[in-house]
């Protein structure tokens, strides 16, 4: 029973942290179209965050289930196989799976048809199933307070990235109920890698190493093969450094303060 409540709660935590798309996106009905230094700004804070929530929330924790077992050595190969394992997955799945980004253009196979709102949405799912993934899987640890952190972490880096998705869209002609309505959607992509995150760890306990190592990975692919590349690309690049470094601060103060 408590690994099916464990199961339950990294599940319906990675809902949450979903939700944070729909929240940011709010603002749309606000500030209609946010200026490309605000939009480097605010990628690069998620970035951080991001980047942050990899490593103290997954890839350490990662390390401390796995050496008991394996030992100091034995643990840092896991966590570095499952790590490189996740990137390469992800890196697989761009190559393969047609998107967009927002400021650089389209992507992947270019034999189909595929409407640009499709591309923004495709491209949103890639990049949240690894944080459903890494939120899910985060539960199945002893560290509770770390995964509320990560959690946290995650809804808070998933606002701005819900309200650039939908000033993205309006500015394309979509009316702004609908460009709210895509830009939750794509945050409720999260459920599904926390239900596969959360399983891994709660019902094949010896798993719980590489899930959380394999999810660091997916998540440093998103931050080194899609947002910084994006925050580069506008002539703010000292803003976008700053960005990151704030972000990943936030996520320190973070899971500081729910650890107390």
């Amino acid at each position: 029973m408590a690994g099916y409540d464990t199961f339950l709660l990294g599940s319906a935590a990675s809902l949450v942290a979903g939700l944070g798309t729909g929240l940011g996106a709010l603002a749309i009905f606000v500030v209609r179209r946010p200026t490309a230094a605000l939009e480097t700004t605010l990628m690069s804070l998620a970035a951080g965050i991001m980047l942050a929530a990899s490593v103290f929330s997954l890839l350490i924790p990662a390390l401390e289930a796995a050496e008991p077992s394996a030992g100091p050595v034995g643990a840092g190969l896991i966590a570095s196989a499952a790590f490189l394992i996740g990137g390469g997955l992800f890196w697989l799945a761009q190559q393969h799976m047609p998107h967009g980004h927002l400021t650089t253009g389209r992507e992947g196979q270019d034999d189909l048809e595929v409407k640009r709102l499709w591309l923004f949405v495709l491209a949103i799912t890639i990049h949240n199933f690894p944080e459903g993934l890494a939120v899910g899987a985060g539960f199945g640890g002893d560290d509770q307070s770390r995964s509320v952190a990560l959690t946290l972490g995650i809804l808070i880096q998933n606002m701005p990235e819900g309200f650039i998705v939908a000033a993205a869209l309006v500015a394309l002609g979509y009316p702004h109920g609908r460009a709210f309505f895509v830009a939750l959607l794509t945050g409720l992509v999260e459920p599904f890698g926390g239900l596969l995150g959360a399983g891994a760890v709660t019902f094949v306990a010896p798993l719980l190493p590489w899930a959380l190592a394999f999810a660091a990975g997916a998540m440093l692919f998103v931050i080194g093969g899609a947002m910084i590349p994006e925050t580069h690309r506008k002539g703010f690049e000292s803003r976008a450094v700053f960005g990151l470094l704030i972000g990943f601060c936030l996520m320190v103060m973070i899971d500081q303060t729910i650890q107390l």
